[in-house]
């Protein structure tokens, strides 16, 4: 049953977190939804970090390009799954797919564990499936609340993905040197089953309170989006099993045009776009030197696993408390422009010290800002946008703006690094060269705030009446 309003337990969450009685089952499940999300994705993070290193730093452009070719084909695939798959099974199957992959990592490290290649393969496939799992638990949000409940709930349930992203690389620093890397990935894949549980749940979550009338949105999840493309009268006549496959090939081409069409007929989708891409502009900048510094410093891949994951822990220590209890309300205070606009003014001011200190520490605070100020108000700002939109913009246009858009992004910015570097540009130029980024990045984080302000009528003061009585 929901709590009461007179529940003490609800007046908490009402008051400290403006969270509604009627929600508070859902906005739970969401919460620990991403905690597991994240929490298993995180034990991951500092492994891959560790395998690009053992790689390479200088050779990092290879495996941006792998996980950016990796990416054009995962993202026409989901878009065709989504076509095919009733959402309400097709979520909680994306997670039992990684699962199983990676258990096949797994075995693959355990026979040739000083492989580069293996190292190679594992660096771009988790790098593709973490902008496909986030994209997906976002999309599913969009579709469990509607704008102004995300106002209120985004940070809230962001914070229990920053738990799961503090708990991840903390357990992966402190076991590493007991149980070795390849364990990890096993506790990392139980992560994973968990959260094919808490999303089954959710789906039922929201089928009670659409019956019950409480569910603000008027989608569902027992249908794919949109229904499958008739299949055309001069395939059919193609011999034996050819017809099927050729049936097979076209829809996925087709769900990826669908996704590109959509993003490209809409400005305001195109200006989200615009977000992501300077937003990892930035992101690789600060990542790359990252990598190369510390691969200078820590001479090991089990030291290097540590380093990478220490610095996940400084990130997500900081950003849960700004999440839980400050994010809903800023934004509910000043609008959803100053949440767009507060990561990349905080960066020309992180590029500007990295300038003039091209030292380790000096990196990793400006690294550490860009995390926090991104995890704890750009991203739940940004998620907010996709509220707007229709039902199959917020699965396939998403889809491609958090997978193509964003790891196009990381492949540009490294290959313009390497090509700033042939060139005789320091750290200190590329430094500047951030500053300048951030710079349009601001300007189109203005732009944008502008359009969803004006798509939904929301300026000034966003808070809910009760928080602006208390």
């Amino acid at each position: 049953m929901t709590p009461s309003a007179s529940h003490p337990f609800s007046r908490f969450f009402k008051h400290a977190a403006l969270i509604e009685p009627h929600e508070l089952r859902a906005v739970t499940l969401s919460f620990f939804y991403f905690f597991f999300l994240l929490g298993s994705y995180f034990i991951l993070r500092p492994v891959r970090d560790a395998m690009g290193a053992a790689y390479g730093a200088e050779n990092l452009e290879d495996l941006y390009t792998g996980t950016f070719l990796g990416t054009l084909i995962v993202a026409p695939i989901f878009a065709f799954a989504a076509s095919r798959v009733r959402l309400s099974v097709l979520l909680p199957w994306i997670y039992g797919f990684i699962a199983i992959t990676i258990v096949g990592f797994y075995f693959w490290f355990d026979a040739a564990e000083s492989d580069r290649w293996v190292a190679a393969g594992f660096y771009v496939w988790v790098s593709v499936f973490n902008m496909l799992i986030t994209s997906v638990f976002w999309s599913f949000m969009a579709d469990l609340f509607s704008r102004t409940q995300a106002k209120r709930l985004y940070a809230f349930m962001a914070a229990g993905g920053s738990f799961g992203a503090l708990l991840g690389p903390m357990m992966t620093a402190l076991l590493v040197s007991r149980v070795g890397t390849q364990t990890l990935l096993l506790v990392s894949a139980a992560g994973f089953c968990v959260t094919i549980i808490l999303v089954r749940a959710l789906v039922r979550e929201k089928e009670r309170l659409r019956v019950a009338g409480e569910d603000p949105q008027t989608t569902t999840l027992d249908h794919a989006i949109p229904p499958p493309p008739p299949a055309w009268r001069w395939v059919q006549k193609l011999p034996g099993k050819l017809a099927p496959l050729v049936t097979w090939f076209f829809a996925i081409v087709l769900s990826a045009v669908r996704g590109f069409t959509l993003l490209f007929r809409s400005p305001y989708l195109l200006g989200i776009a615009l977000f992501i891409l300077f937003m990892t502009w930035v992101s690789t900048i600060l990542y790359v030197q990252q990598v190369d510094f510390i691969a200078k410093a820590f001479p090991t891949r089990d030291a290097r696993t540590e380093a990478f994951a220490w610095v996940d822990v400084i990130v997500n220590t900081l950003t849960i408390g700004i999440q839980f209890f400050g994010t809903g309300r800023l934004v509910a205070r000043f609008g959803v422009r100053a949440g767009l606009i507060l990561n990349p003014l905080l960066m020309i001011a992180g590029f500007l010290a990295v300038a003039f200190s091209p030292v380790l520490m000096v990196l990793l605070g400006a690294q550490i800002i860009r995390r926090v100020s991104e995890y704890a108000v750009a991203r739940p700002s940004r998620e907010m946008l996709f509220t707007v939109v229709d039902q199959e913009s917020k699965y396939k246009a998403k889809n491609i703006i958090d997978t193509v858009v964003y790891r196009f992004g990381d492949l540009s910015a490294v290959w313009v690094q390497n090509g700033l570097g042939l060139l005789g540009v320091g750290v200190v130029g590329i430094a500047m060269y951030g500053v300048g980024v951030c710079a349009v990045w601001a300007w189109v984080a203005t732009r944008l705030g502008r359009r969803y302000e004006n798509a939904t009528g929301d300026h000034a003061n966003l808070r809910p009446a009760h928080a602006a009585a208390e």
